[in-house]
């Protein structure tokens, strides 16, 4: 795997061995960064179900302002630390061991908030469902928010999920993108 644009740009992400994930696909990670555009620069970024880290590293690439890792597998957060390391972006990253679903609520009441979370579940778990319920229902979103939840094309995902709205959907072979914003948020174009 290759971060495919910004600054880092050509640059190796190194996958956890032996771990069951499934790392976004290079040319779909391109693909949602050019749809996120201008959004990244400066942004403060949640990524959730880690893995490698691939998301969350292109997006430092490409001008996030930092990053929260969350994983809950030890050798994929060993994997992001020497991603980190290797690429020199330790600095901008924070890295956290534990289940996504208990971190969202522990990430509320921090008073956290981001710009982007990105989120890549194991398939066939209705993982995707059950953590877009839980971001809505919490308050971790900034004003300019996105959300981009990658899922297997057989996941039921609704349009509305509490106070996120469905604004764009891409289709990658089994593999489908959702884009969310919460409600009352001035729509973007996609």
């Amino acid at each position: 795997m290759r971060i495919t644009g910004g600054d880092l740009r050509g640059r190796v992400i190194h996958a956890p061995k032996g771990v069951n994930i499934r790392p976004t696909l290079d040319k779909v990670r391109q693909a949602i960064f050019n749809i996120l555009g201008d959004r990244v620069a400066g942004a403060v970024v949640l990524d959730l179900y880690s893995g490698s880290g691939s998301l969350g590293l292109e997006a430092l690439s490409r001008g996030a302002k930092s990053i929260h890792f969350v994983d809950n597998s030890k050798e994929c957060i060993e994997k992001i630390k020497g991603n980190l390391i290797s690429l020199k972006l330790s600095a901008h990253a924070t890295v956290i061991r534990a289940d996504v679903l208990n971190m969202l609520v522990r990430l509320d009441k921090e008073g956290r908030k981001f710009d982007i979370i990105f989120l890549d579940p194991p398939y066939y778990k209705d993982l995707a469902k059950k953590t877009l319920i839980n971001v809505s229902h919490c308050d971790i979103l900034s004003p300019n928010n996105i959300v981009v939840a990658e899922h297997h094309k057989t996941d039921s995902i609704p349009e509305k999920i509490d106070s996120l709205e469905l604004r764009s959907e891409r289709r990658y072979g089994d593999t489908v993108v959702t884009f969310y914003e919460k409600t009352g948020c001035l729509p973007r174009q996609f």
